[in-house]
């Protein structure tokens, strides 16, 4: 059982040149959110420092190969892909121009990297929206982790057969050499307990810009790797 992150530098480091690389990645560091939110945080965008912890992933990617950036329609997702296609320009990619991605997520070369925002990124694994709801007013990481223990929840979706279909998806939509998915911890941490095995519980979670990586060979098996841009990828509260 893997039981800990490994820096996306390091991860970088070591991938495959010649496999395509699909990032599921949480949003980077965001403003509070209030248990009187009557939108649960949706308004909710980054801080200055989760843009400069955005930039910086993007600046540890590897200099060659084409990109695209797919998020959750939530703004901070949408920024933090944005922050983070921005990091790999500063970093001085050369790939000959950035790549913009078209609704039906086909890479397509452009002037300026584009983010598309996917619906289903903001909700994926939410099978009932009011049964959800609700176990957000009643205590979401409670929620969340009764579901992760027993695989099956009102709110949502069977864990393990839709942590698959998240990974499929992925890879429908996409088939550069770097491709980005931004969206929220809810819908990560059971990716995470389903192809890595990690435990969590109320009050040890994920972190920001931390989640999954995919890296795809030409031949063979894929690969799966829990990585994380920040010091660590857990959160103790």
């Amino acid at each position: 059982m893997i039981t800990d992150f490994l820096p996306a530098s390091d991860f970088f480091a070591q991938a495959d040149w010649n496999s395509k690389i699909y990032l599921l990645l949480r949003h980077a560091e965001r403003n509070h959110i209030t248990p009187q939110d009557k939108d649960f945080g949706a308004h909710v965008g980054l801080t200055e420092r989760g843009r400069r912890q955005a930039v910086s992933l993007g600046r540890v990617f590897p200099a060659f190969g084409d990109a695209v950036y797919f998020s959750s329609p939530v703004g901070r997702c949408v920024e933090t892909a944005q922050c983070i296609a921005e990091g790999r320009k500063l970093a001085g990619y050369v790939d000959g121009a950035a790549v913009s991605a078209t609704s039906n997520g086909v890479a397509s070369k452009g002037s300026a990297a584009t983010v598309t925002p996917l619906d289903c990124l903001g909700d994926f694994f939410v099978r009932d929206v009011p049964a959800y709801e609700q176990t957000l007013r009643e205590g979401f990481y409670e929620g969340i982790c009764e579901w992760l223990e027993s695989g099956e929840h009102d709110a949502f979706y069977p864990l393990h057969e839709r942590a698959e279909q998240m990974r499929e998806m992925m890879f429908e939509k996409a088939s550069s050499r770097f491709n980005v998915f931004v969206t929220h911890d809810a819908w990560i941490v059971p990716c995470l307990s389903h192809f890595c095995g990690f435990k969590f519980e109320p009050k040890c979670w994920m972190n920001f810009l931390t989640g999954l990586a995919f890296e795809v060979p030409e031949k063979g098996e894929v690969k799966v790797a829990p990585v994380t841009a920040m010091e660590t990828g857990w959160l103790h509260f």
